[in-house]
């Protein structure tokens, strides 16, 4: 562990790799070595952000943090040059010296003047990356938009980072002139900057710890020291682990606890599985919550502090947000002019979660990218003649506002907050925030809410699991624990799918999907990795089970019978409001038929408003003349005539 705390010239990084090389040619003379040893310095002290570099810093040693947002595709760049004379056939090599090649103006063999050619394919070059990093949030002053440095990454560092990544970078501040036409050797007065990487660190201090599974078992483990794990299964074993791990989840949101529970088992998410070879496909293991209510009920708190636990988090606003933003855009790339994609929240936030608020507020146009995200967990791109598909295999954490303010509970889910059904059919656990009129609640949650500015930090540490104690636990869960379902499971699932589906038979209705057996089995896995099991017993069927019931409670009840009615988040409409419709429509064409078979279509509604017993409203009424007409029952006149089709 290299620590610096002076001005480090980059001349002096070339003579530690110089002196360690020639030490261990000394100690070991028998040893060949297939690659020089490169000294890379890091913890270097550490600028204060990318805003202050200056001139001063060029072909200095400089260490600065961010968030990549893009890395370029391999770049080969020459190292060593080879030169043929055409008179002599004479050879002759120049290495590269900070991007210029010293072309021998005479051949040294037979001294003719300019005989010397390069030969490309005779060459060296190493492997070059560009990648653009992007100030962090803490560092941007208030108002500012984030500054972005351009970073080259050489030889084994190329693709250590992905896009998404938040890094601490130490590397050399380099200025390199740039010629106003590439014919002429004039160049501009202006120089343009970069940093040359010699280290990248990923942070991951106050976030989960993000490790690749496809690393081997001995580097996981070495992000775990002996003492963390035993803690960790210690943990593991007591008694209300469960309990204790949901009060760690935003401790200044008062109560809420299943949706607390609801957002750990987000955390934990699904095991992998992929059974593309077998012809299967692959399942999501990725968990969806949509969090509505009143405002002014934490839900944004919940998403900031999620969004700030998680090393692949990415969050946006409705508002802020548009289609190409949370996918991927076409720009032209700077350096080489050639159309690149650049890619957006959704894709930056894989293996991550996107956290998005005001989702009511979206675009349409913004909404419908995310159907094929939130089940494919996929992104097609068709645009400027880049075809792919992008993997984005991130949970989604949502929050809305219903469209008047307060939520009306004589309403449904879906009149409530004005999203289409189809969307609202992929959340596997939809929890309602509302703010209760009850005086005893409203004192337990003033005595909480001023209790956050004067409770001592030691007692407030005792009752809940420190936080960097529930990072680890996570992160070492989503490494190590991959659980499989048992048979009793299995059968316990069985039997609460079909239990689920009896409960609307009687009344025709429809209470279960295949998709919530397949949240089920989402929730059930995720409960098992919590305990830390390789195994998905009964009893977390059961606490799956519960949990998703809870949510259900509260988005698929239908206000006017008050029992749960699944279509109404897979079709928008209660089996009431079905069979409401169907009365509706019976009535209107027997109005039409005892008047005189054509109404002028404000007096067709006044004539049923006033005959109807049960009531509606103007949406319900175009609603059912829209299904009248698409079913050649009625005609609409260009003068607003409703008349019957054989009149």
């Amino acid at each position: 562990r290299v620590i610096v705390r002076v001005r480090v010239r980059e001349a002096v990084v070339s003579t530690q790799s110089t002196g360690i090389n020639e030490l261990f040619q000394e100690k070991f003379s028998d040893v060949v070595l297939q690659h020089q040893i490169q000294v890379r310095p890091y913890n270097a002290e550490k600028t204060a952000n990318m805003r202050t570099l200056n001139p001063t810093d060029i072909d200095q040693l400089i260490t600065i943090s961010g968030m990549v947002i893009r890395s370029s595709n391999i770049i080969p760049e020459m190292t060593e040059a080879f030169f043929l004379c055409y008179v002599c056939q004479k050879t002759h090599t120049v290495e590269i010296d900070r991007g210029r090649i010293a072309e021998p103006a005479v051949c040294p063999n037979c001294e003719t003047r300019h005989s010397m050619s390069i030969v490309h394919n005779r060459c060296v070059f190493t492997d070059k990356q560009m990648v653009k990093l992007q100030e962090a949030p803490d560092d941007m002053p208030a108002g500012e938009t984030p500054h972005t440095v351009i970073l080259y990454a050489h030889d084994d560092l190329v693709d250590t980072v992905n896009p998404g990544d938040r890094v601490t970078v130490t590397g050399i501040y380099r200025a390199t002139p740039v010629r106003l036409n590439p014919r002429q050797r004039s160049v501009k007065s202006v120089y343009r900057t970069h940093i040359d990487v010699i280290h990248f660190r990923k942070d991951d201090e106050h976030r989960l710890r993000e490790i690749d599974g496809d690393d081997e078992s001995g580097e996981k483990s070495a992000q775990f020291t002996p003492e963390r794990v035993a803690e960790l299964q210690q943990l593991s074993q007591s008694a209300a682990v469960y309990e204790r791990l949901a009060n760690a989840i935003a401790p200044s949101i008062y109560e809420n606890m299943d949706i607390k529970k609801g957002v750990l088992m987000q955390l934990f998410g699904g095991s992998r599985k992929d059974f593309s070879n077998t012809g299967r496909g692959r399942f999501r293991q990725d968990i969806n919550i949509l969090l509505c209510g009143d405002p002014g009920t934490s839900k944004s708190q919940m998403l900031q502090y999620v969004y700030n636990l998680v090393p692949r988090g990415q969050y946006t606003s409705g508002k802020g947000s548009s289609a190409t933003g949370l996918t991927a855009y076409i720009t032209r790339d700077p350096e080489t002019k050639q159309v690149v994609l650049q890619t957006g929240a959704l894709v930056l936030s894989d293996n991550g979660v996107c956290c998005i608020d005001e989702f009511d507020k979206m675009d349409d146009s913004t909404r419908a990218v995310l159907h094929e995200v939130m089940e494919q967990q996929t992104l097609s791109i068709a645009k400027a003649g880049i075809i792919c598909v992008l993997n984005a295999r991130a949970s989604v954490l949502a929050a809305a506002n219903p469209c008047d303010s307060r939520w009306n509970a004589k309403l449904t889910i879906v009149e409530n907050i004005q999203l289409p059904h189809t969307l609202l059919s992929r959340f596997d656990l939809i929890f309602l925030m509302l703010d209760p009129q009850d005086e005893s609640f409203d004192r337990r949650l003033a005595t909480h809410l001023v209790s956050l500015y004067y409770r001592n930090a030691a007692r407030s540490k005792v009752e809940s699991i420190d936080s960097d104690v529930l990072r680890d636990y996570i992160a070492y869960a989503r490494t190590f624990i991959n659980p499989r379902l048992s048979d009793e499971a299995g059968q316990k699932l069985i039997q609460t799918y079909v239990q689920m589906r009896k409960v609307g038979m009687g009344r025709g209705t429809v209470t279960a999907y295949p998709r919530q057996l397949e949240s089920l089995i989402r929730l059930s896995e995720a409960h098992a990795r919590m305990r830390l099991s390789n195994v998905v017993e009964e009893l977390d069927v059961e606490e799956a089970t519960r949990l998703h019931k809870e949510a259900l409670k509260q988005a698929a009840t239908d206000p006017k019978t008050g029992q749960i009615d699944m279509e109404i988040l897979m079709t928008g409409l209660s089996a009431s409001s079905r069979a409401k419709r169907v009365e509706l429509a019976k009535f209107l064409l027997q109005t039409l038929r005892n008047g005189n078979k054509s109404f002028k279509m404000s007096e067709l509604y006044d004539a049923c408003k006033e005959g109807y017993k049960d009531g509606f409203t103007q949406m319900q009424y175009e609603m059912v003349l829209r299904d009248l007409q698409e079913e050649n029952k009625i005609v609409q006149t260009s003068n607003r005539t409703i008349r019957l089709k054989d009149a």
